[in-house]
């Protein structure tokens, strides 16, 4: 489990059913990442069960800290074409503009650089999501390439732990 200052993050579970198809019920929420019927969310959610067993991570339920709600995910998945780790977040629409992506986003990069020891942590993007190009660029990420997902072409950003490593001390040294 992942607390911030708003959030807690904890494993999405096979409980999390009626939440993942509710979150990607909102046309406005599943433009890019796409809904879910019942079935196709147990098995997302068994996927990820399975990634938290194999990886010790995976994808997260959001939960806020204030009300207990559950209001988005977040959290690492790992994508197997690539042979890389990704950085994820959906959120429910009533919880948009208020930071909640670029923080969940903040907490799962630290922990995946220094709890989990990733090299490198990628964000992949269909192009024309520009509220989640800003959270991959606050976050420090850059694009680096472009791929194909789900029959799709999206820009893959990444951020490599020595770049989050010289931030976080360049961060450290103008707060001194």
């Amino acid at each position: 489990m992942i607390t911030t200052e708003r959030l807690r993050l904890r494993p999405a579970t096979m409980a999390d059913v009626d939440f993942w198809i509710e979150l990607h019920a909102d046309p406005e929420v599943n433009q890019f990442v796409g809904a879910y019927t019942r079935e196709k969310a147990e098995t997302r959610l068994r996927g990820i069960e399975d990634s938290w067993a194999a990886r010790g991570y995976g994808l997260c339920v959001v939960e806020s800290l204030a009300t207990g709600e559950a209001i988005g995910r977040s959290g690492l998945n790992w994508w197997e074409q690539f042979g890389e780790t990704e950085a994820g977040w959906t959120f429910a629409r009533e919880h948009w503009g208020r930071g909640y992506a670029t923080e969940a986003g903040r907490a799962v990069l630290d922990w995946g650089f220094n709890k989990l020891e990733l090299d490198r942590i990628t964000a992949l993007i269909y192009p024309g999501n520009h509220p989640s190009i800003a959270v991959a660029e606050r976050l420090g990420m850059t694009p680096r390439r472009e791929e194909e997902l789900f029959g799709k072409p999206c820009v893959v950003y990444a951020l490599d732990r020595s770049e989050a490593e010289a931030a976080a001390a360049a961060a450290a040294k103008a707060k001194s």
